[in-house]
């Protein structure tokens, strides 16, 4: 009876693995992060643009407060006494909130953009906690007995699927997969890992 039970198991789960195999994971990470931060980082981008038409060209001040409250706050919050340096950042940083996050979702140059989204994170959360005076129930703490921190605690679960993506990429169900298939001859070569 106990045998039959663990070979049911056995086989009940492999199968599962093996249906799943090469596209499950890949669609289930971009559809959680699509799920759960798509729409964060757009309207937190949305907020940074300048007014009208052309407001993604000449962001509002608010960006540059957001993204270098001390350097703003140097400059007596006039964006026009920022170095070229801090122009530069604050565009990048806006313009990645809107690009990266499409492109995860897309499933184009998947492992890439993850990286990238690694890296706005730590910046985001390094901003928070260094010039927006993120308070210790805020900031939280890893391994203790409440889960509910917006940094430590939310964040880190923000990189569970970016992390999967950069190591297995966004697999079969992908714009990756789909590029790789068109520029490499199967023949001649496996995929790339970055599909």
């Amino acid at each position: 009876m106990l045998d039959d039970l663990v070979d049911l198991h056995h086989r009940f789960f492999k199968n599962l693995e093996t249906a799943l195999e090469g596209w499950f994971l890949g669609v289930f990470a971009r559809f959680v992060f699509a799920a759960v931060l798509l729409v964060y980082f757009w309207n937190a981008a949305v907020t940074k643009l300048g007014s009208g038409l052309l407001g993604i060209f000449q962001l509002s001040p608010g960006a540059y407060i957001q993204i270098v409250p001390g350097a703003m706050e140097a400059a007596g919050y006039d964006p026009s006494a920022l170095s070229f340096h801090h122009h530069l950042i604050v565009y990048a940083g806006t313009y990645a909130e809107f690009i990266l996050p499409a492109l995860i979702v897309a499933g184009l140059f998947t492992r890439l953009a993850a990286i990238g989204m690694i890296g706005f994170v730590a910046v985001q959360s390094y901003v928070d906690i260094a010039f927006h005076g993120a308070d210790e129930r805020t900031i939280g703490a890893l391994f203790d007995r409440f889960a509910d921190a917006a940094i430590l605690d939310q964040r880190t679960l923000w990189l569970v699927p970016l992390v999967y993506l950069v190591v297995k990429g966004a697999g079969a169900v992908s714009l990756d997969h789909l590029l790789a298939r068109r520029f490499i001859d199967p023949l001649d070569a496996p995929l790339p890992a970055w599909r």
